[in-house]
């Protein structure tokens, strides 16, 4: 079967569709932490009666150790933000690099709350902060220190106890340099250290409320039920900060968009599936069923796409009928696909490309390996400016479709905001700072480059065309190294006032793992991360990877 195209993929209305699957990188490092057995064990747990304080939770791997080392403050309620610049949370944590000793952690103590305004060393990998929900934490103490547990429906509405506001990693702020561990197995895919943090820190949430429950009353008071902790993820708040990415690292982005979509073509490639493959399947469609109905939002618009994918996954089932004549189609999967393809929603799609990697660990998990990009094509080799024209044209044909001389498609400009410490978005002719635009206009830069190519002889060699046109140059670079890596683009004007940066951070999001996504405004969303994974103690049972579309426990006293 051939593989889906990039102008299908790598549209945002499809990006802007994803979710969790197999290959996220959290479900990866769940898998890693269950197959080599890791052992995660509390060493300090050093709180007052209010939480306040500080402790240790010890990661022990086949080749090192790691620790979370986890502060837990006071936070002033005049304070409480989830804005980048807040300089003040209920919690801060930094990953570190081995056991610390005594003096690691009093010269932490002191510095870990103050996160960026600080220097930190090559001992801590990944600095982390997070603020409680106010809609959650205080109600599930009082319930626990009452000796009841808090109502599943209620934890479900909110789904997190806290939510981070910045998971920060490879040297910033002198954190250890990604090139320190990149080599390590346990760390060396994308973003493993930052979901291991994450991780570590649930598991501290849990600790956090049992302990304060208990402080409260020590003779009433019960810990938090299992069943429900293991649905309590992290949440998280993710901005526009985060967009950009998707367009500055192409090698990178089609590195993780094609293994997606090689997985699929693997499943849609399978000429007979057995009955037990479909039987599964099936199940995971009614659980799926289930989290979709569990899925709260505020948006109007996501509530109307929540209620159409609960009624496309009863779609889906209905092409499937009966089980064992399904299968006595060939390539039934892609039979499946084909007609779905036709009839449902793009997000009703994507949801089924989740789903159809579930049933076949062997041909999906080994795909989640090798998502790094350690060796950089800088496309340090001589092309011509007629070859660069049809380079353009093969790989590029997308960008003429825009018209740049029309103020829509000219609307926004991103920057790099000083106040903020992150990407922002402006409207052009409105808002300052335009000098100050970031080069991630990569449709509007292509269609520059090809119209200024036309006017010179097909012979000239880049070299001398980038001497003539030096703001011309890292459009040049761009092209070449990204030739052969046919998912490194969003096929999309991204200042155009048609863009919604929303969707790109669906897109990274997703393969981080998150799920029940919040979406607040075009410009940010909340997500949770971790929802329905296994607990520390629980990653070497055999269902440790089963965990996807998680849905609220019932029957808990």
């Amino acid at each position: 079967m051939d593989i889906r195209h990039p102008n299908k993929v790598m549209k945002l209305t499809r990006i802007g569709s994803s979710f969790q699957t197999r290959i996220s990188f959290l479900r990866r490092l769940i898998r890693q932490m269950h197959t080599e057995k890791w052992i995660i064990e509390k060493t300090v747990f050093d709180l007052d009666e209010n939480g306040y304080g500080h402790a240790v939770y010890v990661i022990h791997t086949n080749t090192r150790d790691y620790s979370l080392i986890c502060f837990s403050h006071y936070l002033d309620p005049d304070k409480r933000t989830d804005r980048v610049i807040a300089d003040s949370w209920d919690s801060t944590f930094t990953l570190f690099d081995g056991i610390p000793k005594t003096c690691d952690i009093t010269r932490l103590k002191k510095q870990t709350p103050k996160q960026e305004a600080v220097q930190f060393t090559e001992s801590e990998i990944v600095l982390s902060r997070a603020n409680k929900s106010l809609r959650l934490f205080d109600y599930v103490v009082e319930m626990l220190a009452g000796g009841h547990q808090p109502d599943p429906t209620i934890v479900n509405t909110v789904g997190y106890l806290m939510r981070t506001t910045a998971v920060y990693a490879n040297g910033k702020f002198g954190l250890a340099d990604r090139r320190i561990y990149s080599d390590r197995y346990e760390l060396k895919e994308p973003y493993q250290a930052e979901m291991l943090t994450v991780y570590l820190i649930r598991e501290f949430c849990h600790d956090l409320v049992d302990h304060i429950a208990k402080s409260k009353n020590s003779t009433l008071s019960v810990k938090l039920h299992r069943e429900l902790k293991r649905h309590i993820g992290m949440g998280n708040a993710t901005g526009l900060g985060m967009a950009p990415f998707l367009v500055d690292h192409p090698l990178l982005i089609h590195k993780w968009f094609f293994a997606k979509e090689k997985g699929l073509q693997n499943i849609r490639s399978i000429e007979a599936p057995s009955i037990k493959s479909v039987k599964t399947f099936l199940k995971l469609i009614e659980r799926a069923k289930i989290h979709i109905s569990e899925w709260k939002v505020e948006d109007k618009k996501s509530k109307i796409k929540i209620i159409n994918l609960y009624n496309e996954l009863d779609f889906i089932k209905s092409y499937i009928g009966d089980p064992h004549k399904f299968i006595e189609q060939t390539y039934a999967w892609n039979y499946l696909y084909l007609r779905c393809e036709e009839e449902i929603s793009e997000e009703g799609l994507e949801l089924l490309v989740s789903l159809l990697l579930e049933p076949y660990p062997d041909l999906i998990n080994k795909l989640s390996d090798g998502l790094n990009l350690d060796i950089v094509n800088h496309g340090n080799y001589i092309l011509t400016a007629g070859e660069l024209r049809k380079l353009i044209i093969q790989n590029y044909g997308w960008v003429f479709q825009y018209n740049f001389d029309s103020p829509e498609e000219n609307k926004h400009f991103w920057y790099y905001s000083q106040e903020k410490n992150e990407p922002r978005r402006g409207i052009r002719q409105v808002d300052p700072g335009v000098e100050c635009e970031m080069g991630i206009a990569i449709a509007k830069d292509i269609n520059k480059l090809y119209t200024v190519l036309k006017r010179e002889k097909d012979e000239l060699i880049d070299v001398h065309f980038m001497i003539k046109y030096p703001e011309l140059t890292h459009t040049i670079r761009r092209i070449k190294q990204t030739e052969g890596h046919s998912y490194s683009e969003i096929h999309e004007n991204v200042i155009s006032s048609s863009c919604e940066p929303i969707d790109m951070l669906r897109g990274k999001l997703a393969f981080f793992g998150a799920t029940k996504f919040d979406p607040k405004s075009e410009l940010w969303t909340r997500i949770t991360l971790c929802q329905g994974a296994p607990l520390r103690d629980e990653i070497w049972q055999e269902n440790a990877d089963d965990w996807c579309f998680p849905v609220q426990p019932v029957n808990i006293i």
